[in-house]
């Protein structure tokens, strides 16, 4: 077995080892897990039953790892991504007025849209047409966004009486619990320590239970009714197939979809200095999207948080399929991973998103005509509290400044229409 594994995911290639690979994909399925119960909870806003909801949650994150991990060979975790699953409830249900069955077929028609992308020269054509600074502005745009969720989870900012965020509470034990937690997880992540992450989550627990904040004792069942998750596989609905409310929601979802797949596959390319794992990279996430309204849920992404699998030393799909099988576990254990305090995941979050942020050092500040739109970018990821919406001001905002300082020539035919796309984007959206 052991053999195999080497020969299947060329580990030594890699230069890895599959006990790496395995505590990486562990790694990254303890910083992912939450979502089971908050897509749930979001899809079910849609109307979608709650239990139907976990079932389907986890199924096409099995699906998605094992895609990605077996097809493109890569340490990228795929589960329904969040922003997109606000938009599949808020907007296109609360807001546009289908029903979860016809907001799954925009789903199922976007995936589609998706996978003619990633497997034709599209992808290559539109990944080139993306400037290198708005590519570097996208992994340093989700670092931040990452650091402000640790933060955030660590309960060292919270939302402000007289500003947007403030200072949280430090004589709080969960607070307290969190900046332990970090020195604990900063000592060990640069003294090399090996399964660092891991033994960040196991001190970080252990921790929370001292302070009284864990009480394992407390109920906490989640029961699983199979007949309720056959309402949801395959739901479908194409009622409104022929209407003009359906193909702007198919547009919208399809925009989001692809560009910001396109922004996190080549991110985390990068990440591992492994390229030329995007294009398959991208055609797993691309499957996997279309896959999601199937099983039931809102399309799937190539997660921030895989960045903890591969700064934990995962290179190859092994990572991913370890993901992806605990999942499969997952739904036997929900109880037990519900004790993983926020205070002992949070510091993972903040260490990863430094490490992204380490890639602004190449965005040419000299040049303002780069430089600008890719920090507007970084900014407004985080505090839009939305990737899909940051990305799209960057991409808006570079050819704008370039025709305003006379370069108009210097940004490609392709970047225009994107630019364009996503500007009726927004006018469908809040105009």
């Amino acid at each position: 077995m052991s053999a195999w594994l080497h020969r299947f995911f060329r580990i030594e290639a890699h230069e890895s080892s599959i006990q790496k690979e395995i505590v990486a994909g562990t790694i990254g399925f303890f910083t992912i897990v939450y979502i089971v119960a908050v897509n749930s909870l979001i899809l079910s806003e849609a109307g979608i039953p709650l239990e139907g909801a976990i079932i389907a949650t986890i199924l096409t994150s099995v699906v998605g790892c094992l895609l990605m991990g077996l097809w493109a060979n890569a340490p990228i975790i795929l589960v329904p991504g969040m922003g997109i699953n606000a938009l599949f409830s808020y907007t296109l249900v609360q807001t546009m007025g289908l029903s979860w069955q016809e907001a799954l077929a925009v789903v199922f028609v976007s995936g589609i849209m998706f996978m003619i992308v990633a497997f034709t020269s599209l992808s290559i054509k539109l990944s080139q047409a993306i400037p290198q600074s708005l590519k570097e502005a996208i992994t340093v745009g989700l670092g931040l966004f990452l650091m402000f969720i640790g933060l955030e989870k660590a309960g060292l900012i919270v939302k402000g009486t007289n500003s947007i965020i403030a200072l949280g509470a430090l004589n709080e034990p969960s607070v307290l619990a969190s900046i332990i937690t970090f020195v604990i997880a900063v000592i060990l992540f640069l003294r090399g320590v090996p399964g660092n992450f891991l033994l960040t989550i196991a001190f970080g627990t252990l921790i929370a239970w001292s302070f009284g904040i864990i009480d394992v004792a407390e109920e906490s069942q989640v029961s699983f009714n199979i007949s309720e998750y056959f309402e949801v596989f395959g739901a479908m609905s194409f009622a409104k197939l022929f209407t003009f409310s359906f193909w702007v929601a198919v547009f919208s979802l399809s925009m989001v979809l692809i560009f910001e797949n396109i922004g996190l596959v080549h991110g985390h390319a990068q990440f591992i200095k492994r390229p030329e794992k995007f294009s398959k990279g991208l055609q797993a996430n691309s499957i996997s999207a279309f896959v999601s309204a199937i099983f039931g849920t809102s399309p799937t992404v190539s997660t921030v948080e895989s960045i903890s699998s591969m700064a934990a030393g995962g290179k190859t799909g092994l990572t991913a399929v370890t993901t992806g099988l605990l999942f499969a576990a997952s739904a036997f254990f929900i109880p037990v991973f519900k004790w993983i305090p926020n205070s002992a995941i949070a510091p993972i979050l903040i260490i990863i998103g430094g490490l992204m942020l380490q890639n602004i050092r190449n965005i040419d500040m000299k040049d303002l005509g780069e430089s600008f739109p890719a920090l507007i970018m970084i900014v407004m990821i985080p505090f839009t509290y939305s990737i899909a919406d940051g990305i799209a001001i960057g991409f808006i905002l570079y050819p704008l400044v370039k025709i305003s300082i006379g370069k108009a020539k210097e940004v490609s035919v392709p970047l225009y229409i994107i630019a364009f796309l996503f500007l009726v984007n927004f006018f469908t959206h809040y105009i």
